[in-house]
Order: C-alpha cells, then structure tokens, then sequence
C-alpha cells in the first residue's frame, strides 16, 4: 500500500478483526478512522453483478463530482475491468481477503488521476461476509478535483492479501528479503514486451490478469 490513507485504514481493520478473518460491520467506530472518513466508503454485496454503495466519504464524492451513494462501484469501467473488479470482490466477501488495487480515472476532458483503492471484509452475523469496508484515495489531488468528474475507471495493479497473511508495511522484512503477497496486473503487449519474460510455473489467468500464486502459509 503506498498511500497513507490505505495504510490507516487497513491497520484499523486488522485490528480488529485479531485472530478472525474479518470484523464485525457493528465494531467499526467512526470516531476511531475520524482523519480518513473522507475517502473511505461502504458496499453492500447485492449479486455478483451489484456491488452497492451504503456510505460514501466527501472526499471521495467529491473527486467523482457526485453522491456515490446508492450506485453501484462496478459502473464506469471496461467490460474486462468489470470482471476482473467483480471476481476480486468476490474473493473479498466469499473469502475474507483484502484487495489493493490501482486504478487511474478519467474526466470528460481526458485528465487522469492515479488512484489506490482498498477493498476490506466486513462479517454481518447471519449473513457472512456481505459488507465491504474501502478507500479510494489519489495518490497526488489534481487541481482539477471537484470540478471535472471521473467517468471512467481503468484497472492498473491488484494485489490480494489473504487472511492469514500481513501485508510488507506492518512487518519487520530484512534487506533483501521479498515480499509473499501475490501480485495481479496486465500482461505486457508484445510491443512492451522489450525482453523476453521468464514463464513461472505457478502463474495462472484470472479474466485478463495474470495472478502469480504464493503467500498462503
């Protein structure tokens, strides 16, 4: 997670949730994520297809130019994007792990906006996991923000981070060491492809993504 906001949040989250493979949606208190309120949000899981918006930030309605409440967060992006987005959601609420994905926004202008998302799992009692916690932050505010809204949205990065796991950033790592967390992103076109590239023998496709398996212990 580069951005701060992601960092808090999920660090809330996790602490929470202690031994569990996610929290209560009754434990979260908004008073205790107070500084990051703005750009986190709440989704129902509706169908597979439907992933609603319950609460939506200020902040991040406001880069959107639009209440997101009630609207569904798969709208606005690819065909391919929005398989890809709905099987990660999926893992989320069927298997209780977090996603962080990169994603870049576009205006009616054609200005982008580099931003990181974070998909995290809520219990309901009775109902499992059908409640996602999140936020999407931009990772620099463009001078733009609030008055040219996102209309499209493009999948760049997706890392999955499973229970039983902690992600780089609350660990201690030894130089060197690696990260475990298994990566998700486009495969390079034959024209990035600059050199050739090794075949890994875990490697497998997940809609237009290569995921590349490890970090289950």
């Amino acid at each position: 997670m580069k951005h701060p906001v992601t960092q808090q949040l999920y660090e809330y989250w996790d602490g929470l949730r202690g031994e569990r493979p996610a929290p209560d949606r009754g434990e979260i208190e908004p008073g205790r994520i107070r500084a990051v309120l703005g750009d986190t949000f709440i989704l129902e899981l509706v169908d597979r297809d439907t992933y609603r918006y319950r609460l939506a930030g200020t902040r991040l309605c406001a880069l959107h130019c639009r209440e997101l409440k009630n609207r569904n967060i798969l709208r606005g992006w690819s065909e391919e994007d929005r398989e890809a987005l709905s099987t990660l959601l999926a893992a989320v609420t069927e298997d209780a792990a977090a996603a962080v994905i990169g994603i870049t926004g576009y205006t009616e202008r054609k200005q982008t906006v580099d931003m990181e998302m974070l998909l995290l799992p809520l219990h309901i009692p009775g109902e499992g996991c059908s409640r996602v916690l999140g936020a999407c932050v931009a990772l620099e505010q463009p001078y733009w923000a609030g008055m040219h809204p996102i209309l499209s949205q493009t999948v760049k990065s997706v890392r999955l981070i499973w229970p039983d796991e902690r992600p780089a950033f609350l660990r201690p790592q030894s130089r060197g060491s690696v990260s475990t967390v298994p990566r998700f992103g486009r495969q390079p076109s034959v024209l990035q492809a600059a050199t050739p590239m090794p075949v890994l023998a875990d490697a497998r496709r997940v809609q237009h993504l290569m995921v590349i398996e490890g970090g289950k212990s």
